[in-house]
């Protein structure tokens, strides 16, 4: 066992006597590779002056600079790392994998009298066999509720598969189990999680971070509990959820630093069910038809999902800008772009704050010799972290600027304003994802309708960037809870190539409409809150409700491929209908 947690607030086996309607589920999780277009590589080199350079794509470039130095023994001043523009991360490019490889090599060449550079980089098998992938997990939920569905108990129980290593094994199992028990209050919650070692594939850090698996359960069943209390799914979550001035409780004492401030959740809510409402009648008409000419049958579902939009116990990040008399402002902060947007952000960021065009902002990012440290990109913390210490590096600049006359021109020399920020306190960020779906239950196939999330960003800095992260956060949720799985025999992986992991293609995907609460963070960046890995989290249970609404019959098991969804059909009581 590599980690494992227990607690319990109020009375759970007093809440479930108390509760008018019970339900109790076991749901579980396939492992899910994290498909990026590229795949693990990294170069080194010696420079002259004895300096490590390993250039890598990686989401972390300062913890990878830290961690070589401690393997190596070196003074981390003497090794750079560089991340370029990374092809993809989700998470996956977090660990050390082929940085140390190369980086020993480069040293031996250069020992050797013979420096030359070396580069690794892994093809795709490699990538579905070696490299780690999401956890799969077992969550048992049970859920007790009063005669109005207000909660009464509710008791979680986790199994999460680490696999070979530890890797993020007890981050992952503590955080999955802490926003999705948090979301919704109630007297006496229990949960008991354990991550246990197996001999199979590592697993590692994936979008959401536990939270996807976890909330597949949770979701699910208060599902199933709002139909025993005969309530909607959409009534049941506003009865329960938390709300401001709300304590966040899990299993034990309440988190101090977060702080829930807006009612983005309840937004979220009402739109997602009312754009469900308005499409329920073009929707009717686009069902497909069997060969008998019955229609496919029609169901619709929602989840949600609360997410920090800051990891615990700090996350630091440092910017540094410099803006010289031709005009032209530097920005150097530490975090990587790996498609998450940030490059944009902060550069919109700098744009704004000094009333300078975007053209004469130029970004330095991910470089472990021209910024400070920060601890790196993921959490969602390039929007929130650095961008709140680029905001205020800008802001500083500003009134040195403003000091100064207010014309680069005129200035002698170059003015230089830092900004840095701890990631702390944190707020919360809500989704809510609606499906509204068509099962052919002779063949298992689920066709989507309708696909709509409710997002919670607060201030969105820039809104056609923000759709297209929650539509590829949705596409990747619906390969999750549809068809992408690692299948493993005796351990080994036999999806190693991407003919046999079926990631979507864009065929795949339908269309989503994505909706904005209004709301202003107090503690984001010009009011914004994070949105990079959230909008993956209420996918699966969405569309796992949808597929219980047509069937008559719950899935308890993603991904929710034909033959399972096929055998699912003919389990209900109507048989293969």
């Amino acid at each position: 066992m590599v980690a494992q947690t227990h607690g319990e607030v109020g009375d759970v086996v007093a809440g479930l006597a108390a509760a008018v309607h019970r339900t109790r589920g076991t749901w579980s999780t396939a492992r899910v590779d994290h498909a990026a277009l590229e795949t693990h590589g990294a170069r080194a080199w010696v420079e002259p002056d004895g300096t490590l350079v390993v250039r890598t794509s990686t989401q972390v470039p300062f913890l990878v600079r830290d961690e070589l130095a401690r393997l190596l023994d070196r003074d981390p001043a003497t090794v750079r790392v560089v991340a370029a523009r990374v092809g993809g991360g989700f998470g996956g490019k977090q660990e050390l994998l082929v940085e140390d490889l190369v980086a020993v090599a480069a040293l031996r060449t250069a020992a050797a009298g013979d420096p030359r550079p070396v580069q690794l980089e892994l093809t795709r098998a490699q990538q579905f066999t070696m490299v780690p992938c999401r956890h799969p997990m077992r969550v048992t939920v049970e859920l007790g509720a009063d005669a109005d569905g207000v909660l009464t108990a509710m008791a979680v129980d986790v199994l999460s598969d680490t696999g070979a290593y530890g890797n993020h094994g007890p981050g992952v199992l503590f955080h999955g189990c802490h926003e999705s028990v948090a979301l919704y209050r109630c007297a006496n919650k229990r949960v008991d999680a354990e991550a246990v070692y197996t001999n199979s594939l590592p697993s590692g850090a994936f979008r959401g971070y536990g939270l996807g698996q976890v909330v597949l359960g949770i979701e699910s069943a208060l599902d199933e509990l709002a139909r025993e209390v005969g309530i909607s799914p959409f009534e049941i979550r506003r009865r329960n959820a938390v709300v401001p001035g709300d304590a966040f409780v899990v299993n034990g004492p309440p988190d101090t630093d977060l702080e829930h401030t807006g009612d983005g959740f309840a937004q979220c809510l009402d739109l997602v069910e009312s754009h469900l409402a308005a499409t329920a009648h073009t929707d009717a008409t686009r069902v497909p038809l069997r060969p008998d000419g019955t229609p496919w049958l029609v169901g619709e579902g929602v989840a949600a999902a609360m997410i920090a939009t800051i990891p615990p116990r700090g996350h630091h990040s440092n910017a540094t800008l410099t803006l010289t008399p031709d005009g032209v402002v530097t920005l150097d902060v530490g975090t990587a772009e790996f498609g998450n947007g940030t490059a944009t952000v902060h550069t919109q960021l700098v744009a704004s704050t000094l009333g300078v065009p975007a053209h004469r902002v130029r970004l330095r990012t991910g470089d472990t010799a021209t910024a400070g440290f920060d601890t790196g990109a993921y959490g969602s913390t390039g929007s929130v972290v650095a961008g709140t210490a680029v905001a205020r590096a800008a802001t500083s600049l500003r009134a040195l600027l403003d000091a100064a006359g207010g014309d680069p021109a005129r200035l002698d020399r170059p003015l230089v304003a830092h900004g840095s920020c701890d990631g702390s306190p944190r707020s919360v960020a809500f989704n809510v994802h609606g499906f509204r779906v068509a099962v052919d239950p002779r063949t298992g196939e689920v066709r989507v309708l309708t696909s709509v999330q409710g997002v919670d960003a607060a201030v969105v800095l820039n809104p056609e960037q923000l759709r297209g992260q929650v539509e590829g956060g949705v596409a990747q949720g619906l390969g999750s809870a549809l068809q992408e799985e690692v299948v493993l025999v005796d351990g080994v992986p036999t999806t190693a190539a991407f003919r046999d992991y079926r990631v979507p293609t864009m065929a795949d995907v339908p269309p989503t409409t994505v909706l904005f609460a209004a709301t202003v963070d107090p503690l984001g960046p010009a009011g914004a809150k994070s949105m990079s890995e959230a909008p993956y989290n209420p996918v699966a249970p969405a569309l796992a409700n949808a597929v219980r609404d047509a069937l008559g019959v719950r899935p308890h098991e993603i991904p929710m491929s034909r033959d399972r969804v096929w055998r699912l059909a003919r389990s209900s009581p109507g048989g293969d209908r």
